[in-house]
């Protein structure tokens, strides 16, 4: 098979590393890839959301005889790909456009927990910045504040105090800094617990969860400073039992998929869960409509099934016969980036020791944001590299990933050094 995926970062690196395992596989296209892609894909000069991308993309499908396309960044599903594709008899993995705007509209992805009584947090939704200063002002803090559309990871705000709640809606509605995005916005309450990221395959009729993750999306250690993209991850989490996957399944997951398709929205792909373990139970924070970043990259590796025959089951609604298979083990990803990100950062800055920490066993750098200049790997972006380790435990796996992560080095290189110790601290509890 021809596979070709649409992305570029650490995520779209992490698939298509594992899609290259296949027996089924011959070539693996990227669009656009990145320095590291480059490496085991052929890339190809499309960037998603720029004129015409969609069309092109499908011509080049067309002319290379593409088997199958997979799309990893969120922005070309919520834009309608899967469906032009469709159009053009073109295999593609992925939810339409219809059931992307699960995450294209945080606003519609509320309302639509509150039709279908999926737990979530109680929430308000403003169209302009006036009405939510006067609402902030009778609100017990904290409270979350959330940007309507597609904001990169980073359009979520918690605010402490009413100072930071009039600022994050002046910023989002008033000033844009999120553009459209911020067209609209959600207050909701702050829900306390353990953040868990459950993904899961599913065929538009049956949902199969993978293992579980904890992303770490602040940027500083002990979750301090401004949201990110995430700046790093680890599977599975280590108080996920028996009894809460099919808590999950039974409140959360199932009544998504039902409820979309009673909607005509029939949905299949992947669907990322944003829960928080509330001493309520788990609730919904947000779907993603794709494979989470950074958790797809410690999530695959640990995956023993072929990826491409469960991307075909979830396609020809047949997710139900396969048996999907995971590895005993556990995985953690360290994010380095760039200093100054998530706001303003250089790039074009000379990356050296990859090669050393990739000849460590047990060890696999995903890149992000690099780019290949004179022949030798630059920055070109605020998340650069992802440095992933497997091995038996969480301790072992932190151990042996932060000692990858020293081998590497640019520039005002910045690392949270704290990854995984909440697993090791629940470990340790239980």
């Amino acid at each position: 098979m021809k596979i070709l995926v649409i992305g570029s970062g650490g995520r779209e690196h992490a698939i298509c590393w594992k899609l290259k395992q296949s027996k089924l596989v011959d070539t693996i296209y990227c669009a656009p890839g990145n320095g590291g892609i480059g490496q085991i894909a052929e890339c190809v000069p499309i960037v998603p959301g720029s004129s015409g991308y969609i069309q092109r993309l499908i011509h080049f499908a067309t002319t290379n005889r593409i088997d199958l396309t997979v799309v990893g960044s969120e922005l070309p599903l919520a834009d309608g790909i899967v469906d032009h594709f469709r159009e053009a008899n073109l295999k593609i993995f992925g939810p339409s456009k219809d059931a992307a705007i699960v995450e294209a509209s945080k606003v519609f992805a509320k309302r639509f927990m509150l039709r279908n009584s999926i737990p979530t947090a109680r929430f308000q939704v403003f169209k302009d910045a006036q009405s939510a200063v006067e609402y902030v002002r009778h609100v017990s803090f904290p409270v979350v504040i959330k940007a309507d559309g597609l904001a990169a990871g980073k359009g979520v705000i918690i605010c402490n105090r009413i100072e930071e709640a009039i600022a994050a809606i002046n910023n989002i509605m008033v000033e844009r800094i999120f553009n459209e995005a911020g067209s609209q916005i959600i207050i909701e309450e702050c829900l306390t617990g353990e953040e868990v990221s459950v993904l899961a395959f599913t065929d538009g009729e049956h949902a199969v969860q993978m293992l579980s993750a904890q992303d770490h999306k602040r940027i500083f250690d002990h979750d301090k400073g401004p949201n990110t993209g995430g700046m790093g991850a680890y599977a599975p989490y280590p108080g996920f039992t028996p009894q809460l996957y099919d808590l999950i399944q039974k409140d959360i997951l199932e009544p998504t998929i039902q409820g979309l398709r009673e909607e005509g929205r029939k949905y299949t792909g992947v669907i990322y869960l944003g829960l928080m373990l509330t001493s309520n139970g788990p609730k919904l924070l947000e779907y993603n409509i794709r494979f989470g970043d950074p958790e797809c990259q410690v999530v695959l590796p640990l995956l023993e099934t072929d990826l491409v025959e469960i991307m075909l089951a979830c396609m020809e609604g047949r997710l139900n016969e396969l048996d999907i298979k995971w590895k005993h083990l556990s995985a953690l990803c360290v994010v380095l980036a760039s200093g100054g990100y998530p706001t303003s950062y250089k790039k074009n800055l000379p990356i050296t020791g990859i090669d050393e920490a990739e000849k460590m066993k047990d060890v696999t750098i995903f890149h992000a944001g690099t780019s290949i200049a004179d022949d030798r790997i630059v920055t070109s972006g605020g998340r650069v590299l992802n440095v992933v380790a497997c091995g038996d435990n969480i301790p072992q796996t932190k151990k042996l990933a932060y000692e990858a992560a020293s081998l590497i080095n640019f520039e005002a290189v910045h690392y949270r050094k704290d990854i995984g110790d909440r697993a090791i601290e629940t470990a340790r509890v239980k």
